[in-house]
């Protein structure tokens, strides 16, 4: 069955951007390339990565859900057959995910042929009880025709509180059976490996393009393939991915 990844938090600054380009480019690189869609009303960054062919999605007016461009949503899912990559922003969070649940449409995914995976990042440091609360939220809010995939994002600091780690956390194992997996990005020294990422980033370039550029060092080169095969390969794990 093909996936509808709809990637949800109502923290902003969190991943929500990179988790869509992670993602998007893993299942490319598994021969299953997604459509691609930014929803996102205030920092559409998704789609400015050219090579990901990124179409932009205004689904907000007025601070509400406008429904038929959120039907046109649904319509671009259904006729995308394959998987689907939606990254949507904090300011759209709480009316999308409402307009998700009060209409059914994970239900009427399935009956399209598609499954509705929602992507939730965890945050550390200030944003990491937010983060929890927002993944709480869904996990009790959505159905159980949605699978959850759970994106630990240290780059603020150490996704721990009070001594415990995500998986010994209340609002995790009073939900665990609705998470299907957990994707750690890694904790990137910001001297190198995060630098060489956050200049990809903010240029909005894949892996593979920044691994085809004469501009980069040998060792740049090296440290964003390792970073690659370490995020790509628990992607490709995924059951539900």
């Amino acid at each position: 069955m093909a996936k509808a990844h709809f990637i949800l938090q109502g923290r902003g600054g969190v991943g929500k951007t990179l988790v869509a380009v992670m993602l998007a480019q893993a299942l490319a690189s598994m021969g299953r390339a997604p459509t691609s869609i930014d929803t996102d009303p205030v920092n559409a960054t998704f789609s400015g990565y050219a090579a990901l062919d990124v179409q932009r999605l205004e689904i907000m007016e007025d601070d509400e859900i406008n429904p038929r461009s959120f039907d046109r949503l649904v319509e671009m899912i259904d006729a995308a057959k394959g998987d689907v990559v939606v990254d949507n922003g904090a300011s759209s969070f709480v009316p999308l995910s409402h307009f998700l649940i009060s209409n059914r449409v994970p239900s009427l995914l399935t009956e399209m042929g598609h499954q509705l995976v929602v992507h939730v990042v965890i945050a550390g440091a200030q944003s990491l009880l937010d983060t929890i609360h927002g993944f709480a939220q869904l996990a009790k809010q959505f159905p159980l025709d949605a699978a959850f995939v759970v994106w630990l994002n240290p780059y603020y600091g150490p996704i721990e509180h009070e001594g415990k780690s995500f998986e010994q956390m209340k609002a995790y194992v009073a939900n665990k059976d609705r998470v299907s997996a957990i994707v750690r990005l890694p904790a990137l020294k910001k001297e190198t490996y995060g630098r060489d990422l956050a200049d990809i980033l903010q240029a909005r370039l894949t892996f593979d393009e920044a691994l085809a550029s004469g501009a980069l060092t040998i060792m740049t080169r090296q440290r964003l393939k390792i970073i690659r095969d370490q995020v790509f390969g628990q992607i490709a794990s995924a059951a539900v991915i």
